[in-house]
This record gives structure tokens, sequence and C-alpha cells, in this order.
């Protein structure tokens, strides 16, 4: 009986450790991303209601968020930092980009993380309508070899030439990256538009939505909110439209990428 027992523990050890010394064997991550145009937390019914917005985030429990049209110290909405605000609600780290200044106050972009934020850039965008900018997290995802770029963007949206330089800016910025990256946000184009196949045709991959019913804005057939991503290994990934109809003029966006 002792020697069968030996024998087994052994035979248990030895494919312990073939096991763990198999470089073939990959470790799979998944990263939970979303992106929200917030329309400084003004709903259709034209109430300001950031616990509401936080509510739609918090449903779908996200690593990541891109939040575009962000209030900080603003006169319309009531002087708030709504970044610190939503990061409070959520338990997540908050980092704001301001695009320009705004009613006293300042008016951009924000992330929130879940992940330990390990760098944070933000990059001057071709101005348009207003100024735009690209706001940059670097996350590390477990023990991932490499860090991920996560990037809150929202482009022009009265000029698709204006909206076709950003892109080529922000390929300038980010188009030679040897990590994963994903860009999220209000692009305020089309899929097929010429600023977004730029992106396509630069190896980036436009995330499908799961549904064809996939208006974004409150206008209808209005997708002009997407995820782009770039150098993930073997990546399984699709979006889809968050049912959210009240809290902004845009309803939110939600992924899932595994790889």
């Amino acid at each position: 009986m002792i020697k069968h027992l030996s024998l087994f523990i052994s035979v248990v050890l030895f494919l312990s450790c073939n096991v763990g010394n198999d470089k073939s064997i990959e470790e799979q991550f998944v990263l939970r991303v979303m992106s929200y145009n917030i329309h400084h937390g003004e709903g259709m019914d034209g109430k300001i209601d950031i616990k509401r917005i936080a509510q739609a985030i918090s449903k779908e429990n996200p690593d990541l968020v891109a939040l575009q049209e962000v209030d900080k110290n603003c006169t319309r909405s009531g002087d708030r930092d709504m970044a610190a605000e939503l990061g409070i609600l959520l338990g997540m780290e908050h980092i704001f980009g301001k695009a320009m200044d705004f009613q006293g106050g300042e008016y951009g972009l924000a992330i929130l993380s879940k992940l330990p934020i390990m760098e944070t850039s933000l990059h001057r965008l071709p101005k348009g309508d207003e100024p735009r900018c690209a706001l940059e997290v670097k996350v590390k995802i477990g023990n991932y070899p490499k860090l991920v770029s996560f990037i809150c963007i929202h482009n022009s949206w009265n000029s698709e030439d204006i909206r076709i330089e950003q892109v080529k800016k922000l390929l300038m910025v980010f188009g030679k990256l040897d990590h994963p990256a994903v860009l999220a946000g209000d692009f305020n184009s089309k899929r097929k538009d010429e600023s977004m196949q730029l992106l396509e045709h630069a190896d980036w991959k436009l995330l499908s939505f799961q549904s064809k019913k996939v208006s974004v804005y409150a206008a209808p057939d209005s997708q002009i909110d997407f995820f782009v991503i770039s150098n993930f290994p073997h990546t399984s990934a699709e979006s889809r439209v968050v049912d959210e109809t009240i809290a902004s003029d845009h309803k939110p966006i939600f992924a899932e990428i595994i790889f």
C-alpha cells in the first residue's frame, strides 16, 4: 500500500512540474471596458444627476471607463468635480484630462479604473469646434508582462475633415505601440466614414456590436461611439450598447476583451 501511494505521489509531482513548465499553456486575461459620453451629467429629462450615471456604470462592472463631456467645477453643473464624484461612488481611481477652460472651471475627458494606473498622458489633438485631446492611462493587468494603454477620445462633432486630422494625430502618437491598446470614446463619425477607415487601414480593429440596433446617440440610427483595439494577442472581443436611455444623451457602450 505504501509502495503504491509513493508511486502515485511521484506521478502527481512529475505531472505538476511538467504542466507548470509547459510554455504552450497560455494564461487568459479578461479586460472589461466601457465608454460613456455623460453630457456633463445632464439627462434627457434636463436633470443633472451623477448618481444615475454611476448606477449605469456600476451595473456593467467595468475595469476601465472612458468618459467624455466631463465638467470640473463648472457653473452649469453646480461647481462639481464629476470625475472625482464618480470615482468615490464607484470605488475607482479617477484621472481628469482638461480639454479647455469653461464657465469658471474645466471641461474635458476622464478615465475611471479599478486596475493599477502606472502612467498617465494627455495628448493634444488638432482643434475643431473646440479644443480636443486624448487622455491615456497605462494599466497593469494581473501578471500580464506588458502594460495596456487605455485611451479616451472625443473627436470634433462638426467636421469630418477635422476628424480625419485628429485621427491622423492619434495614429502618429499610438500607431507604433509595442503593447496592447484600446481607443474608446465618441468619435462623432459613422463606421464607414473616412476617419474611421483610417484606423482600420492602420491595422486597428473596430469592435463589432452584438445587435444591429446600435443607436448610441439620442438621434435615431447614430452609432458614433466605438472601441478600437490594437496589439491584443489571440483576441476575442465584441461590444454592445448598454440600454440606458435617460441619464445622458448618449448610451454607454461596453466590451469584454479576452486575450
